[in-house]
């Protein structure tokens, strides 16, 4: 069980990284036992395979030109998988925009996130997901808003953590740097997670810092922080489950470093093969998360996959209906795009809407 005398061993000025699997899903120690029931480690190895199910589709719905521009999650599941295990219903989920299982787990159904990448504001209202803050592309942006809904959960005396979302290119940015003095000095309840997937779109991290790690940044700001496997899914919840247990209870914020790969493009609009080889990408398959926690599982003889084409299947029929619903939805008002950002609309909004009018017009459209 990790714990603060664990958090202390792993230190990112001594550079480890804290894993409980090695790449074929085998426990590192033998006298480790998962924090979680056998039904959880089921339920979290079909949760990342439905996640990486309705990545795939997605990326298909995108390439019939069905859809918009999508950022895949390959590679990078284990840590939403991870994240939303531990959330809780009162807890905030501010991402990025890789974090579809994270997003899931929350309760924001898949016509949403369907909808949010096919351009339509609806995807945004996340009408059964409690407490989630929208898709921020603007990188490292939501790290303030994060540590702004900390700020305020503190005043108001809740007992609840926000699960902040970052690539590894956003600790390059200047507000991942006020977030985290920001929520040290207030002592707000953020769990910052990074997820290091080794390329901001095209740069890899040699480019980007000279630090050891990234972890390391955090001790600047007095923020405990640590490295961790972030494609080993037992790892990945016992941080997050002790980042959570030190956040509610008045600990203030904790960083955490996922080193991980993501193994498809940046966004489908991207072609990874101009800027690494086919050799990292072998070397990061074998770490693969599904692979290792599929290994973990026939290891201890929890189940055998002879059914898993036969799930793969239901999966495809159930994301097919989601993204049916997402076509079937209508366009959204004009009035979504300029009405709810202020109370009195003013004037530069009601120039640009009018402009935008004068455009639908002369095209001879209605929306």
């Amino acid at each position: 069980m990790f714990n603060q005398e664990t958090l202390d061993k792993y230190s990112p000025l001594d550079n480890k990284v804290y894993q409980l699997m090695d790449d074929d899903g085998i426990p590192l120690s033998k006298s480790w036992k998962p924090s979680i029931s056998k039904e959880q480690i089921m339920q979290a190895y079909k949760d990342l395979l439905f996640e990486r199910t309705a990545d795939f589709m997605a990326i298909s719905y995108q390439r019939q030109g069905r859809m918009f521009t999508y950022p895949p999650n390959l590679g990078q599941e284990a840590i939403h998988i991870a994240a939303g295990m531990v959330m809780q219903e009162n807890d905030w989920l501010v991402p990025a925009f890789r974090e579809l299982g994270a997003w899931l787990a929350k309760g924001v159904s898949l016509r949403e996130i369907f909808l949010y990448f096919k351009g339509n504001e609806d995807g945004s209202r996340f009408e059964k997901a409690n407490r989630v803050l929208p898709v921020a592309v603007p990188i490292a942006s939501q790290l303030v808003h994060a540590v702004g809904l900390g700020y305020a959960m503190n005043y108001q005396q809740e007992k609840a953590a926000v699960f902040a979302f970052v690539g590894d290119g956003g600790t390059s940015e200047g507000d991942f740097h006020e977030a985290l003095n920001f929520a040290a000095v207030w002592n707000a309840p953020v769990v910052f997670i990074i997820q290091n997937n080794q390329f901001a779109i095209s740069v890899p991290l040699k480019m980007q810092t000279k630090s050891i790690n990234l972890a390391i940044k955090g001790i600047a700001y007095a923020v405990p922080s640590i490295v961790v496997d972030g494609n080993d899914l037992f790892a990945m919840q016992e941080v997050l489950a002790f980042a959570r247990k030190h956040a509610i209870e008045g600990k203030g914020p904790m960083l955490i470093e996922a080193r991980t790969f993501r193994m498809g493009a940046h966004t489908t609009s991207d072609d990874p093969t101009k800027y690494r080889t086919k050799d990292e990408e072998e070397e990061w398959a074998l770490k693969d998360p599904l692979k290792r926690i599929k290994g973990y599982i026939t290891a201890k003889k929890l189940m055998d996959f002879s059914g898993e084409e036969a799930m793969v299947k239901e999966f495809k029929k159930k994301i097919d209906l989601e993204f049916e619903a997402a076509e079937k939805h209508p366009e959204y008002p004009l009035d979504d795009v300029f009405a709810y950002m202020y109370q009195d609309m003013p004037s530069e909004l009601k120039r640009q809407k009018n402009a935008y009018e004068n455009y639908l017009q002369n095209k001879g459209g209605d929306q």
